[in-house]
């Protein structure tokens, strides 16, 4: 009797679904920064989210351009403004785990006062810990 048992074929493509599921949205940076890890899990890329990002030198960048931090309010009113009304875009905020907390909390106040409510902090997901 020769049958073809395909369960062991069905978990690992599984598990490789859920490899490239997780490390896809981690290639679309463009500014380099050192993330921390985290046990969370991956974020839902249905639309295109506002990337905000902090390098360890605490330059600011939004969608890959660089922004002064004086003149971050006025940019982040800007993509409020260009939103559909009542559903500002979700934030992706990315910060280099050596800069110091207030830092990320003063451009995480800046969000906040813009109405960009809905942020995630994006961390390197490493699993079994």
């Amino acid at each position: 009797m020769a049958d073809i048992n395909v369960t062991p074929l069905v978990d690992v493509m599984l598990v490789l679904l859920i490899i490239f599921m997780v490390t896809a949205p981690l290639l679309t940076a463009g500014v380099p920064v050192q993330l921390p890890d985290s046990r969370a899990t991956a974020l839902d890329v249905a639309a295109k989210p506002l990337q905000v990002s902090i390098d360890d030198g605490g330059r600011i960048f939004v969608d890959d351009k660089p922004v002064d931090e004086a003149a971050l309010p006025d940019a982040l009113a800007q993509i409020v403004a260009r939103a559909p009304q009542g559903k500002p875009p979700e934030t992706y905020l990315r910060a280099d785990k050596s800069l110091p907390y207030g830092d990320v909390m003063r451009v995480m106040g800046e969000l906040n006062r813009a109405g960009l409510n809905r942020v995630a902090m994006v961390t390197v997901v490493r699993g079994g810990r």
